[in-house]
């Protein structure tokens, strides 16, 4: 087993990352979470949310309850969606902070 050494600024670094994905999750609106589901669907050349939801591995309620706002992206679903798209965590943070137009 390999052992992982962290330094004191790549922690201090994601710790920051974390931070302002946080915040915009928790800050972002209803459209702006629609933009994002909208951006990873076009990505990944699907027709639907069911489509979304089987491909992040959620079941559809998930994606339904984000577009309506009772459920805030998390980190998981972010890892997700970086996983099986081209869309960087940090885009992901700039489209929850409503940054990106639609």
């Amino acid at each position: 087993m390999r052992a992982i050494t962290y330094t004191a600024g790549a922690t201090k670094q994601a710790a920051k990352e974390t931070n302002k994905f946080a915040k915009a999750s928790a800050a972002a609106t209803r459209e702006a979470r629609n933009i994002l589901l909208d951006c990873v669907i076009q990505s990944a050349s699907l027709k639907n949310d069911a489509g979304l939801a089987r491909l992040l591995v959620v079941a559809p309620p998930v994606i339904s309850k984000i577009r309506h706002g009772r459920l805030a992206v998390g980190p998981t679903l972010a890892i997700a969606i970086n996983e099986v798209t081209d869309i960087s965590i940090t885009d992901i943070t700039v489209i929850l902070a409503g940054q990106v137009a639609a």
